[in-house]
């Protein structure tokens, strides 16, 4: 039966939509299956840094200095970039006895900048392993030593398990974007993990040894700054890899304007790479034969979890249409699969991660959240975030 243009589009539509689908999919299901991996224990204690850089972080940085005082040994220190701060941010960095120094420069904003300011400083006198640390989070027992130790064990990139969290009043949209978090940064990679395949670098509780990180360029104002990186490795042959023993937190700001800049950031960012940079990274992972290259094209080319379900449900409208009007299910069908392939995985998701942060009831709410957020994927068509924008804390 010959196929007509408009399902030879469909199709088209379909099966490059599929390739998310089924990389979420398979992700989720193997995150279910019980993790046993324990940290590596080094025989020395390396020369270690942390990086920490701070833009206007002066009230949220005490409890993180805090957090990482009681797991430093004497070769590990801590180095704070003060990045176009107008804020005490510096003083009180210094008030904890780290050392810190300060960047100014209005044409360059960003935290790649801020990174690579920090590291030229530390060039002179390079550690073994530098682990990168956001200005606003907390640590859990043994983290530092555990991301070092797998660093050099392995000799990668090591990305901890970095979670965010709400407090339990908060709106139904911040409680599902919590979740949406915890799919992306702890059971797709978890999920990957299992194969022995790379994750996404997430902008904090990273580490590096020293010669990874001198072989890529940090000087960038890309708003996705994290993710470019971890691609900018893996085609280094240095894919991070994901350390779910490392935990490290941080909290959604709990006001709008914080909530709707941070979630611009990292959705234009991310389907920006998705635009720029998917095709051909799954091309040169298939050219190199290069699995770990194309594991993590794979997984940066699944969009924001609201977009994609937006995307499935609307092609499954649209199938449920053409299947009446044509009195056919091939090729319409197609996108209903797609549609039970997503619903099963968020649920698998909720049931192993989501519980304790939404009840399925609030979770059967959240295409009501996921319509909310048309304006913003809209914008990235006509109005595109391209720089960095702090978000905005609560004081």
């Amino acid at each position: 039966m010959m196929l007509s243009f408009v399902e030879i589009i469909f199709c088209f539509v379909v099966i490059t939509l599929s390739v998310p689908v089924i990389t979420l999919f398979a992700q989720i299901v193997l995150s279910l299956l019980p993790y046993t991996g324990k940290p590596h224990k080094a025989k020395d204690q390396p020369s270690v840094v942390i990086l920490i850089p701070a833009h206007n972080e002066s009230t949220s940085i005490s409890p993180t200095l805090l957090s990482i005082n009681g797991q430093l040994w004497s070769n590990a220190e801590v180095l704070v970039v003060a990045d176009n701060c107008n804020d005490d941010t510096a003083e009180v960095a210094r008030s904890y006895g780290v050392e810190v120094i300060e960047r100014f420069n209005d044409t360059k904003r960003g935290k790649g900048y801020a990174l690579d300011f920090g590291i030229q400083h530390l060039s002179s006198n390079p550690p073994e392993v530098v682990v990168i640390l956001d200005a606003d989070c907390l640590l859990g027992k043994d983290t530092i030593s555990i991301l070092v130790n797998d660093a050099l064990h392995y000799q990668c990139p090591i990305q901890g398990l970095y979670l965010m969290y709400t407090t339990p009043e908060a709106p139904l949209k911040i409680r599902i974007a919590e979740f949406a978090w915890t799919v992306k940064n702890r059971a797709r990679p978890l999920g990957f993990h299992r194969l022995g395949l790379p994750c996404q670098l997430m902008g904090s509780g990273m580490s590096f040894p020293w010669e990874a990180l001198r072989q890529v360029d940090l000087a960038s104002g890309h708003i996705a700054e994290d993710m470019k990186l971890g691609v900018d490795l893996a085609r280094l042959n240095l894919a991070p890899r994901f350390c779910p023993n490392a935990l490290i937190t941080s909290r959604f700001p709990a006001n709008d304007e914080g909530i709707k800049t941070q979630r611009t950031r990292w959705e234009h960012g991310h389907i920006g790479m998705i635009v720029k940079e998917g095709p051909r990274l799954i091309w040169q992972g298939f050219r190199h034969a290069n699995v770990k290259l194309l594991a993590l094209a794979l997984d940066m080319c699944v969009p924001p979890l609201a977009l994609l379900i937006l995307m499935i449900i609307t092609l499954s409208g649209l199938s449920v249409i053409f299947g009446v009007m044509t009195q056919q299910l091939f090729p319409w069908a197609l996108a209903i699969i797609d549609l039970l392939m997503v619903g099963l995985a968020v649920i698998f998701a909720w049931f192993k991660f989501g519980r304790s942060i939404l009840s399925f009831s609030l979770l059967s709410r959240a295409p009501i959240y996921m319509l909310v957020k048309i304006p913003l994927y809209v914008r990235f068509i006509f109005k595109r975030q391209s720089e960095w924008i702090r978000s905005k804390r609560d004081l």
